[in-house]
């Protein structure tokens, strides 16, 4: 009978988990001690974690999940253990493709805006896995190249949310068969915990280095000696940020004000040559102070970057090509600006990128990157009507604005657009001196910081294309109007005509027999806007957008001026 009574209650608790609301809480702060025996491949856990219910809902039971390869070993609350039940739960967050799921009973709900503190426990093995890209058709020798996270004897990299949960986390199953679905599962986590924090106290049974993404880092340590085998780092508003932690033979460049390199043995001049680069990059970003990047050495050298808070990890090459600059660049300006707002870090630092190419490269070659990567937009507004997104439970147009939207590869293209957009409107960025991440509590802080600095009204961009998704614009000239003045010079009147649903400040050009002349204009969505142009010679075309505005059709940008006979 016991039996029958246990059977029931597990039967009672997997029932009430199939209706559990998995992203009810946030955690908002991790204190965990973390052991590694990387001879083992293992890693064990302990510490507490707190969480806050964000739901509309009073709340019984929490959802608590780390990897496939992990397993739980204790949940306690107030030091007494607490009933749950662990299950495998498959989502593609973890690259093993599945999750140890524990659902705990709560004693008593809590209740919205209510905190619960509970001491966890759990252990196990990370190893290499590609089980998650070979599952969609991925080859397995390159699977592992994007999927390199493990604990080895000789060299140690572990990635958090997204790559391998080895910190308790709790989301809906994301698969990444299933459209964009990951990463707008792993976005909702990223904007749930901008303000959340992180401790992590890390013992290692080797002798070797141990980073994090999180301070201290290796700035405050003596470049010449090794780190204690007990670190500990702290990581705060690592929302945006993905918790990560090496460990391995590394050798060390000196530090400079900007940098330090982490290199494998028999790699200084790789190492040189990548501390050599940074030391002639400009991120070209309008802001006061400093980045400073630990750049380390992954082992496979066909591994694909990833940058995190401080921290690059990246093979190094025999020399660095114009990929790495891009990189480099990216990694240093994401340190530069930081905001709880992923459209605003991640958005500056891509669009760090393109300025970097017009630096080197010319205005044109950075119009042409930025039209390369626009397929994205193009293809994402084209699928708007048939995607969930279109289904959405709240309106589309503002769960996926860039305030909201997950932090992918969509989000972070329209945002670097929309900052390229922001430099061509102001003349440049010098508003962003006076941003503060700690002053920036509601969407339109950054409205009113570009509003101050520019003395424009900016609602009618920021409502088209930050607070809600109102696909692109479609520019197209409507007339030309040249009129020859007495003075022998041409008056031509341009009118453009915006079909799409967002508006934008477009360039018009008019091409002359000697010259292009430029003007600028304001135009908003469904809407007509008419410029002047003058010119002393005779004039042959006009188009609107040089490549600078995103749209959804470039094909009716052009009209050839045809003059009335004298």
């Amino acid at each position: 009978m016991k039996w029958l009574w246990l059977a029931l209650a597990v039967c009672a608790m997997q029932t009430s988990a199939r209706s559990l609301d998995r992203e009810a809480f946030t955690f908002t702060n991790y204190n965990l001690n973390v052991r590694i025996e990387p001879e083992q491949q293992r890693i064990g856990v302990r510490g507490r974690v707190t969480l806050r219910n964000d739901s509309i809902s009073p709340q019984k039971y929490v959802c608590l999940q780390i990897s496939s390869s992990l397993g739980w070993r204790s949940i306690q609350m107030d030091r007494k253990p607490i009933e749950f039940v662990s299950q495998t739960y498959t989502s593609d967050i973890d690259h093993t493709g599945g999750l140890s799921e524990a659902i705990v009973t709560l004693p008593q709900e809590i209740a919205p805006h209510g905190s619960v503190e509970l001491d966890v426990g759990y252990e196990g093995t990370i190893s290499l896995d590609t089980k998650r890209l070979e599952r969609i058709g991925v080859p397995k020798e390159m699977a592992k190249h994007s999927d390199w996270d493990e604990i080895g004897e000789s060299f140690t990299a572990v990635r958090g949310v997204g790559y391998v949960t080895w910190y308790p986390v709790a989301m809906e199953s994301a698969n990444l068969s299933d459209g964009n679905t990951l990463a707008e599962t792993v976005g909702r986590w990223t904007q749930r915990h901008g303000d959340s924090a992180m401790t992590v106290t890390f013992e290692s049974t080797s002798q070797d280095q141990i980073f994090f993404s999180g301070t201290p880092d290796m700035f405050s340590v003596n470049a010449d000696k090794d780190i204690a085998k007990v670190a500990v780092f702290s990581i705060v508003r690592f929302g945006i940020n993905v918790p990560t932690f090496v460990i391995g033979n590394y050798q060390m460049l000196p530090a400079t004000d900007m940098s330090t390199v982490a290199y494998m043995p028999g790699h200084s001049d790789a190492s040189k040559a990548y501390a050599d680069v940074m030391t002639k990059l400009d991120p070209f970003m309008p802001v006061g102070g400093k980045a400073r990047l630990q750049v380390i050495e992954l082992s496979d050298p066909d591994a694909a970057s990833f940058v995190t808070e401080g921290m690059l990890l990246t093979p190094l090459k025999p020399a660095a090509t114009s990929d790495v600059e891009l990189t480099l660049v990216y990694a240093f300006s994401r340190q530069l600006v930081r905001s709880p707002r992923p459209w605003i870090q991640e958005g500056l630092a891509h669009f760090a990128q393109v300025l970097h190419i017009e630096q080197q490269h010319g205005r044109q070659e950075a119009l042409d990157y930025l039209n390369v990567h626009r397929t994205i937009l193009l293809d994402v507004e084209k699928a708007a009507a048939t995607s969930p997104r279109a289904a959405a439970k709240n309106n589309p147009e503002t769960a996926y604005s860039l305030i909201n939207s997950p932090d992918d590869i969509y989000l972070q293209t329209k945002a670097m657009n929309v900052w390229w957009m922001f430099r061509d409107m102001f003349g440049g960025l010098n508003g962003l001196a006076a941003y503060r991440a700690s002053e920036d509590k509601d969407p339109a802080y950054m409205q009113r910081l570009l509003e101050k600095q520019t003395h424009k009204d900016l609602e009618w961009f920021f409502d088209d294309w930050v607070y809600r998704d109102h696909g692109l614009p479609d520019f197209r000239v409507e007339s030309v109007y040249p009129r020859k003045l007495v003075n022998g010079s041409y008056l031509v009147t341009v009118t453009v005509e915006n079909m799409g649903n967002a508006g934008a400040e477009v360039p018009v050009i008019l091409r002359t027999d000697g010259e292009e002349i430029s003007k600028r204009l304001e135009v908003h969505a469904k809407s007509k806007a008419s410029a002047r142009i003058e010119t002393v010679t005779i004039p042959r075309e006009v188009v609107v957008n040089d490549g600078s505005v995103p749209e959804s059709d470039m094909s009716n940008n052009s009209y050839k001026i045809v003059l009335p006979p004298n």
